[in-house]
């Protein structure tokens, strides 16, 4: 499949199939139905039942994405024939190290593509933002995400961080 990618001042995109990828504030409607969706199922799958709306805000409230915007990150919404069904954010965390974070496809639109053109598109905006790396950890029950990643390109990497949920550290050279 071929992606194409793009970046014209702050205008970044990734175009695969019937996808395309753009950066959305990650305070939209549509951004935030996608990251309630991403904390639904990564908490879910976490604590193995399905979680309550409030369980969803608090998590939100713990974890915000004030990072996920200019100048420090992005945050892109990926649209399957137009529908929004996938989303992510890219942070700094040096001058030169960017880390992946909230990267989500609908359960609906999985093996279609829109990984990869995800992807393809945050480490657009991690180059705009002038990472030359880009880090991610991820928790072994995600192992959709962790194929994805590898077939991005993606390494493992001794940890780089503490976090709570961390049980897996990848990293991807963008020089």
């Amino acid at each position: 499949m071929d992606i194409e990618s793009m970046s014209t001042g702050s205008t970044i995109l990734a175009a695969a199939g019937n996808w395309t990828v753009a950066p959305e504030h990650f305070a939209t409607p549509e951004a935030t139905a996608l990251r309630r969706a991403y904390y639904a199922e990564v908490a879910g799958r976490y604590w193995k039942r399905s979680v309550t709306e409030a369980e969803i805000d608090e998590g939100l409230r713990d974890d915000p994405a004030d990072g996920l915007a200019p100048p420090t990150g992005r945050f892109v919404v990926g649209r399957l024939a137009g529908t929004p069904r996938a989303c992510g954010g890219i942070r700094l965390l040096d001058p030169v190290t960017a880390e992946l974070t909230r990267v989500y496809v609908d359960p609906r639109a999985r093996g279609t593509g829109g990984g990869a053109a995800l992807l393809t598109a945050l480490e657009a905006a991690a180059r705009a933002l002038g990472a030359e790396r880009v880090r991610l950890d991820t928790r072994s029950d995600l192992v959709e995400a962790r194929a994805l990643y590898a077939r991005q390109g993606y390494a493992e990497i001794p940890a780089y961080n503490e976090g709570q949920y961390a049980e897996h550290w990848f990293e991807k050279s963008l020089v």
